[in-house]
Parts: C-alpha cells; sequence; structure tokens
C-alpha cells in the first residue's frame, strides 16, 4: 500500500486525475495512428527507407521550431495553448481518415500530413508537458512527469494491438478517425481543469534571450549536459522502432501484422519502467545510465530472436529501459530546474528526443532495407552502449574533481 501510495502520489489531486484520465484515452488512439500509418507507408511501398522519411517528416519540424515553441509555451497560458493544438491534432487525423476512406491516400499525401502532425506537435508537447507541471505541487513534480509518461507508453499497449486487429479487419482510415475522435477525451480534461486548485508556475519575463539561457543552462550544469548529449545520442538511434519493427517482423518472423504487437508487448515494459521511475523521490544519474544499459542489452536479444515469442520476451525489457531513460531524464530536469525555464528546457528535450529522429529514422531504414533487418535495431545498442561508458566517464571525473552534482548519486 505504501508503494502503490508512493507510486501515483500525484493522482491525489483533482487536476492531475482528471488530465490523465484524459490523456490515456486520447493516446490509445495516437498509438492506433501511428502504427496504422507506418504500416500503410510500409505496405505501400515495401520499404523501411519510405517510413522512416514519413518519421522525419513528423519530427523535422520539432527540430526546427521545437526551441521557439518552448519559449512561447513559457509565456503563455499553457491549458489554453494546449486545447488549442489539441484541437488541431484532432483535425488533423479525421482529414487523413476522410482521405483514406475515399481512397485519396497516397505517399504525397501521407508525408503531407506528417509535416502537418510535426508543425502541431512541436508546439503542444512542451504546453502540455509544461501543463503537468502546474497540476502538482513543486515536491510532487517528479512523479507527476513520470506518471505522465506511464500514461503515455502504458496506453501503447493497447493503442498498437488494437491497429494489428483493426488494419487486418477494417483497414487504416477506420484507425485514423477513431484516433480523431479519442482526442475530446483529452480536450474535455483540459477544458474541465479547475483553476483554482492548480500551482502556476511563473511566467517567462518578455525580452531577454530565452533560448540561450535555457541552453546555458544545460551547458553550465554537468548532469544536464550528459542527460542532453545522452537525450540526443541515444534517441538518434535507438528510438526507431516504428521504422525498424515492420520490417524486422515481416522478414525474420514472417508476419508485419505482429508489428503492432511487439510496440504493445514493449509497452508493458515500458508502463513499468515508467512506474518504477515514479516511485522515486529523487532521481539519481545511476538510474538514468543503468536505464540505457538495460535497454542496449535487451536491444540485441530482440534483434536476432528466433521467433515472435522470444521476440516478445525481450520486448519487456527493452521497453522499461526506454520508458526509464526518458522518464529519468525528464525528472532528474524538472527536479533541478528553474520554474520559469521548465517549457524551455522540456521543449529542449523534445528536440533531442524527438527532432533526431529525421536523421535516425531514414538511417535505421537504410540499414534495414541495405543490410539487415537486424542490424538495423542491433547497432544503436552498440553506439548506446559506446554513449554510457563515455557519460559515466565524464559524469565520474566531474565529481573527482568537486564539480557540485546535482542529483545524489545513491
Amino acid at each position: 500500500m505504501v508503494l502503490m501510495s508512493s507510486t501515483f502520489r500525484s493522482l491525489k489531486y483533482y487536476n492531475a486525475r482528471l488530465f490523465f484520465s484524459g490523456l490515456a484515452v486520447s493516446n490509445v488512439g495516437t498509438w492506433l495512428q501511428m502504427t496504422a500509418m507506418s504500416l500503410l507507408v510500409y505496405r505501400l511501398t515495401g520499404e523501411a527507407t519510405t517510413v522512416g522519411v514519413t518519421l522525419a517528416l513528423q519530427m523535422l519540424p520539432m527540430l526546427v521550431l521545437g526551441a521557439w515553441a518552448g519559449v512561447i509555451a513559457d509565456g503563455r497560458d499553457r491549458r489554453t495553448m494546449a486545447i488549442v493544438t489539441q484541437t488541431a491534432l484532432a483535425a488533423q487525423a479525421l482529414v487523413l481518415g476522410g482521405l483514406d476512406l475515399a481512397g485519396w491516400v497516397n505517399l504525397p499525401v501521407v508525408y503531407l500530413l506528417s509535416v502537418v502532425l510535426g508543425v502541431v506537435n512541436a508546439f503542444d508537447n512542451p504546453a502540455r508537458r509544461g501543463l503537468v507541471t502546474e497540476l502538482v505541487p513543486t515536491v510532487d513534480i517528479p512523479n507527476a512527469t513520470s506518471l505522465n509518461t506511464a500514461v503515455m507508453t502504458g496506453s501503447r499497449i493497447f493503442g498498437p494491438a488494437l491497429a494489428g486487429v483493426l488494419v487486418a479487419t477494417i483497414g487504416t482510415a477506420w484507425c485514423f478517425i477513431l484516433n480523431g475522435v479519442t482526442f475530446f477525451a483529452i480536450i474535455f480534461s483540459l477544458v474541465a481543469i479547475r483553476r483554482d486548485e492548480m500551482f502556476p508556475t511563473a511566467r517567462r519575463p518578455k525580452g531577454g534571450k530565452p533560448i540561450r539561457e535555457a541552453v546555458g543552462f544545460v551547458i553550465g550544469h554537468r548532469d544536464m549536459l550528459i542527460i542532453y548529449a545522452s537525450l540526443i545520442v541515444v534517441s538518434t538511434v535507438a528510438f526507431n522502432h516504428a521504422t525498424v519493427f515492420p520490417k524486422l517482423a515481416d522478414v525474420r518472423w514472417g508476419d508485419d501484422n505482429a508489428f503492432g504487437f511487439l510496440l504493445a508487448v514493449m509497452s508493458v515494459g515500458s508502463l513499468t519502467g515508467s512506474l518504477l521511475t515514479a516511485r522515486q523521490h529523487l532521481v539519481t544519474m545511476r538510474w538514468f545510465f543503468g536505464s540505457i544499459v538495460v535497454m542496449a542489452f535487451a536491444g540485441l536479444g530482440l534483434a536476432w530472436a528466433p521467433n515472435l515469442w522470444i521476440a516478445y520476451a525481450w520486448c519487456v525489457p527493452f521497453g522499461l529501459g526506454g520508458a526509464a531513460f526518458i522518464t529519468g531524464a525528464n525528472a532528474i530536469t524538472q527536479q533541478e530546474c528553474p520554474p520559469d525555464m521548465r517549457s524551455r528546457l522540456l521543449a529542449l528535450q523534445a528536440v533531442a528526443f524527438l527532432g533526431s529522429t529525421p536523421i535516425g529514422g531514414p538511417i535505421t531504414g537504410l540499414i534495414a532495407d541495405n543490410i539487415s533487418a537486424e542490424w538495423a535495431l542491433a547497432y544503436s545498442s552498440v553506439i548506446s552502449l559506446a554513449c554510457v561508458g563515455i557519460g559515466v566517464a565524464y559524469w565520474r571525473s566531474g565529481t573527482r574533481s568537486g564539480t557540485r552534482e546535482l542529483t545524489p548519486t545513491a
């Protein structure tokens, strides 16, 4: 009981319960669409590279606009901004579903709507994630941010599996339409939030050099620099599941429909990793590094799994390590950053994590198409382990030289 109350302590606040409930429903739809879109593109072309390009177009706006979107979110009402962006995301999904239902979807149409999706997400990400920090008092912010990731990864248990069933029975169009409908859950929760029970943070003062200030904060704090550098490197190579899994499931295990179920099983591990991070009152750098190691070794096992059942088994620690890596980075950042800089740093994290996909997605697709689907997954594990080795060495050098640590080491 104590463990449960510690893990879910943010849910004692009405606004947090309301927000996370709406987010859970909406994100089932989001993963439903993401899985269906990857399968649609793969079946249109038979190439992992085009799937990677589609994902790159979704994430490229984050790379270009993400930092500025964080500046805007730090200076605006995040709740209002999130309502606008979530409504736009619902419209994008419904348009895509309508075009697919009419038989007008082709690769250029998917590419165009992927860019639209990416532009809206670039502004939604810092607004929505920044709003989470206003739903609970400061002491519970690390828990709330971890639960936010837990809800998003937990919904991936159902969304991809549902996509695997629906794509095979009623087609991709209805997956997109269902996603559009599920956005009304999060929009309702945002509208119904009780303003008098929020914990508003200071707004960014006008003027100055907001992006330079945020970058300066990261560079000036050793742990932050390690976290952001690791996010860039590891995210570029290790989070291209939607690119490599369809090809891997097709050529190694003979069933591209297994793609959705692989993501669903992986999400069981992801949910576990997020909740294990959420139970901690203070997240450490050792937790952060350890999560990358778990993900990397599980990725090697998954790449050469001889059958789907063993692949499913490897998916659990693979998802656990990946989610703990992301939630750990979020939690450590929110533990230490100034309140008026939260959206900017969250936006920089999104640029590092999601903005790396335009580079990593096509590279992963090319490796899958021209070398092997196995190495398209395994190369990321090798690079991730090298990143841990360099990161730990740099982190320990600061400890020995007396550099102040932002988080405890035990």
